[in-house]
């Protein structure tokens, strides 16, 4: 979608949409036409009770010189503040004209004091809202096909160009980790996903390296590969590292990357396995947000690093009651194959420590469907052994809408976690899935480490259109580590 900025509306064909504060008049916002098509307008939004609310939209049409020019008044609410409000405008507006037969959007923000960076958040959330994936689609219905391919908007103040160049930024991330969750499994696995962060990354500075299946033996991650083992899919260890200044030691981001995940030998019923394709949310939204940090050149320095396998049940897959060794050397009885992220992210963190000695680690995973049970599809859960990095992660969240919600962890928990015949079980209870989930995963955290962990189940794949995308892959996490970076940790 092309985005572009203006002191004024253009010339020629076009929908326009003019934004209204609660307190604003329809009339006053629609000084430039006659007042036939103010009253007509007026009427409209009556008819639609159209009550400015924050991203609702009265609809009409109304003759502007020899034309008739469709018209939508879109609501901003009372509250300036108002999480991602901008970002749900520009939604909004491109959700309603997507497949409308418009081509091009007018977003008129004259009169409303607006800055570019409100103008830039409009913008993306018009782009990214307009995202789809039509690669296999071979047959779509005239109405069915997206036409609208340009938004401009009109009448902000200075610095939108600046701040769009951000905005272009952080879609690209958000647009990478959407093409990598909705791919399927047959497309994306394992050395598919590293050549398809590769392309993506070409030029942009950041260093890759990728370790194998023999190159983890070596290093003793017995975890990982043990959920590997099933698959004729080698596992890789994905690492991206943006030197871009600030601290010394690097953030160190991770993601668990199950490219497929049947549940192995405790394998997951028939109905609905098609969707965990996306069970690698979590390496997809590390991935996009390294392409959307070195994309913008953020002066802050970021390793990226997924851990990539696929989780099947052939005659060579661990078994329940198997005893792995992990890279950090504790022992680890697997009382359900299904339980199989924590395992790969284990030896992920180890490694991950080890080399880069990070004072910051923060892993995302879709690590429990007891997360989605707790918190639903809004909410992201977080686990933290540091207040400190808790509270920039939910403040990140709050002003991007990737919100997260934090859970505790303690001894009680932990102790769930203990074996009668190894150093810990890869599962507990039924009760508190999710936060023994999380407990497994701080056993593998090192001294002196500030570390947050991010059940994402729930967020990274939409069974009905949200504010920034359609049903599918949402993106999640990208705008939150974008913004916990660029907040926190550039000079």
């Amino acid at each position: 979608m092309k985005i572009s900025f203006a002191d004024r509306r253009p010339e020629g064909a076009y929908a326009l949409a003019i934004p209204l504060w609660s307190e604003d008049q329809i009339a006053d916002r629609l000084s430039s036409f006659d007042e036939a098509g103010r009253q007509l307008a007026i009427r409209a939004a009556d008819a639609q009770r159209f009550d400015r609310e924050a991203a609702t939209i009265a609809e009409s049409f109304v003759n502007e010189g020899d034309s008739a020019r469709r018209l939508l008044l879109i609501g901003l609410g009372g509250k300036r503040d108002d999480e991602a409000l901008y970002e749900r405008i520009g939604g909004a507006l491109s959700a309603r004209l997507l497949c409308s037969g418009e081509v091009k959007l007018v977003v008129d923000v004259s009169g409303l004091d607006l800055g570019g960076e409100e103008a830039a958040r409009i913008a993306y959330g018009a782009a990214a809202r307009g995202w789809r994936y039509d690669k296999y689609r071979t047959k779509l219905g005239k109405k069915a096909k997206p036409t609208l391919a340009e938004v401009v908007v009109v009448g902000a103040g200075g610095g939108a160009e600046e701040a769009w160049a951000r905005k272009a930024a952080l879609l690209e991330g958000v647009k990478l980790t959407r093409e990598l969750v909705t791919e399927p499994a047959n497309i994306i696995y394992p050395e598919s996903f590293v050549a398809r962060v590769r392309e993506s990354l070409a030029g942009t500075g950041v260093e890759i390296d990728v370790l194998d299946g023999p190159a983890m033996a070596k290093l003793g991650m017995g975890a990982l590969l043990g959920v590997a083992q099933g698959s004729v899919r080698a596992p890789q260890l994905l690492v991206m590292r943006w030197n871009g200044g600030g601290s010394a030691k690097p953030v160190v981001l991770i993601g668990k990357g199950v490219t497929f995940d049947t549940g192995g030998i405790s394998i997951k019923p028939a109905a609905g396995m098609e969707a965990m394709k996306w069970d690698m949310g979590g390496a997809g939204a590390v991935a996009g947000a390294m392409k959307a940090l070195a994309d913008r050149k953020a002066k802050a320095n970021v390793v990226g690093i997924c851990g990539l396998v696929e989780n099947m049940p052939d005659g060579n897959a661990q078994r329940p009651g198997d005893v792995v060794t992990s890279m950090s050397g504790q022992t680890i009885e697997v009382i359900n194959t299904d339980a199989e992220g924590r395992l790969v992210l284990c030896d992920a963190m180890t490694w991950a420590q080890r080399e880069f000695k990070p004072e910051v680690m923060v892993d995302l995973a879709t690590l429990t469907g007891a997360m989605v049970i707790s918190l639903g599809f809004e909410y992201a859960g977080m686990f933290s052994n540091d207040n400190g990095l808790a509270e920039k992660l939910a403040d990140a969240g709050m002003k991007t809408g990737d919100k997260l919600w934090r859970f505790p962890l303690g001894d009680a928990y932990d102790k769930l976690m203990d074996s009668p015949i190894a150093d810990m079980k890869n599962t507990g209870p039924r009760e508190g899935g999710s936060i023994t989930a999380a407990t497994f995963l701080q056993r593998f955290v090192e001294d002196g480490v500030k570390w947050a962990h991010l059940d994402v189940a729930g967020t990274v794949w939409a069974s009905k259109p949200g504010t920034l995308w359609d049903k599918g892959a949402t993106g999640f996490g990208v705008a939150l580590l974008d913004r916990f970076v660029a907040d926190n940790y550039e000079s």
